[in-house]
C-alpha cells in the first residue's frame, strides 16, 4: 500500500484506522472519505479528507485519480441490528459500496480490503472453534451481505486479478468511537457505564459467548494482511481472526477488579439476542496464523486495563 483511500472513515474502525495508517505510511498518503457523520478533528487536521458518497462511483473514481490511490479500504456498512430495521437499504449500501470499490480498483489495477464479519455465519454453522471453511447460512441481511462480499471479492481476484483481501472481524471494542447499531455493542458500552454509573444493563443474556477483539489488534490485522506475501494467501477474503471469546459476566468480573462496586443486570433485547445466538462462540483462526503469521496481542485483562484507563481520562474532559 502506498496511497490509500478509506471509505467510511468516520465510523468506529475508520476513526482509529486512518490516524494509524497515516503514522505508518505518511499523512498525505491516506485519504479519509466520509459522507454525513463528521470526522474527528485528528483526522481532519492530519491529512487529506474528502466528502464522498460510497454509492457514487464517479466521484470515488475522481478522488482515486486525484491522489493516485492504489488501495481502497472499504469500511462502509449498515450493521446487524440496524440492518434488520431496513434490509433493502442495508443490502443496497453494503453491496453498492463494495461493487464500486472493486470496479474502480479493477480499472486502476489496485487493491481492495473489505472486512467480513462473524455475522457471515449462521445457526447451522458449528458454534465452537468455527472452521475457516464451513457452512455459511446467515439469517440477517448484514450476514447475507458479508457472505456475498466475500464471494464478490474472490470473484474479482480470480476473474480480473484485483488484489482483494479481507478478514472476518469479531466484535470490535474501541475507546475512541462508539459503535453504531451492532449486536456486540454491549462490550463497548459496558466500560463507559462502569466508569460513569458503576452499573450496566446488558441487552444480551449472561453466558452469550461471542468472539471479540480490541481495536489495536483489529487495525494491525488489516495492515498485516494487506502487507502479507500474496503467494502465501490461500483464502484472501475471509480469514477468521479473533482475540478472545467472552460473555457479559466475564467482562463484568474483570471490571470489578478495578471498580469493585460495579454491578450488572439484564434487560434482553430479543432481536440482538436472537442474532447473537446464530454467531460463533469462538472461531478457529489457524489459517490466518499460518498464511500471514497473525497473532493477537490483547486478551481480556489487558484490554480491560487499557479501556478503563483511557476512558477514565476521556470522560473527565
Amino acid at each position: 500500500m502506498k496511497n490509500i483511500l478509506v471509505l467510511g472513515a468516520a465510523g468506529q474502525i475508520g476513526s482509529e484506522l486512518v490516524p494509524y495508517l497515516r503514522k505508518l505510511y505518511g499523512s498525505n498518503a491516506v485519504v479519509a472519505a466520509y459522507r454525513s457523520t463528521p470526522l474527528t478533528m485528528e483526522i481532519q487536521e492530519g491529512g487529506p479528507c474528502e466528502n464522498l458518497d460510497a454509492m457514487e462511483a464517479d466521484k470515488i473514481f475522481e478522488v482515486v485519480k486525484k491522489y493516485s490511490i492504489d488501495t481502497i479500504i472499504n469500511l462502509v456498512a449498515v450493521l446487524s441490528a440496524k440492518g434488520e430495521a431496513n434490509p433493502l437499504n442495508a443490502w443496497n449500501i453494503n453491496m453498492g459500496s463494495l461493487i464500486n470499490s472493486l470496479e474502480i480498483m479493477r480499472e486502476v489495477k489496485g487493491a481492495v480490503f473489505t472486512p467480513s464479519s462473524i455475522g457471515a455465519f449462521g445457526p447451522s454453522t458449528p458454534l465452537d472453534n468455527t472452521p475457516q471453511d464451513t457452512i455459511m447460512r446467515p439469517t440477517t441481511i448484514y450476514g447475507i451481505s458479508k457472505v456475498a462480499a466475500e464471494l464478490w471479492s474472490d470473484y474479482y481476484f480470480l476473474k480480473y486479478g484485483v488484489d482483494t483481501r479481507g478478514v472476518r472481524y469479531p466484535g470490535i471494542i474501541s475507546n475512541v468511537t462508539l459503535p453504531g447499531g451492532g449486536t456486540t455493542d454491549y462490550a463497548v458500552e459496558i466500560y463507559y457505564e462502569a466508569i460513569k454509573n458503576k452499573h450496566y444493563t446488558c441487552y444480551l443474556k449472561p453466558g452469550t459467548y461471542l468472539d471479540m477483539m480490541y481495536m489495536p489488534d483489529a487495525m494491525r490485522a488489516c495492515v498485516e494482511l494487506m502487507e502479507a506475501d500474496p503467494k502465501k494467501l490461500k483464502h484472501r477474503n475471509c480469514f477468521n481472526v479473533t482475540a478472545m471469546s467472552i460473555e457479559p459476566e466475564m467482562i463484568a468480573k474483570e471490571i470489578r477488579k478495578h471498580i469493585p462496586e460495579f454491578t450488572i443486570d439484564y434487560q434482553i433485547d430479543p432481536v440482538r439476542q436472537s442474532i447473537a445466538e446464530t454467531w460463533p462462540n469462538s472461531m478457529d483462526q489457524t489459517a490466518a496464523m499460518e498464511e500471514w503469521d497473525w497473532k493477537p496481542e490483547y486478551d481480556l485483562p489487558a484490554m480491560t486495563l487499557d479501556m478503563l484507563k483511557v476512558l477514565s481520562q476521556k470522560l473527565k474532559k
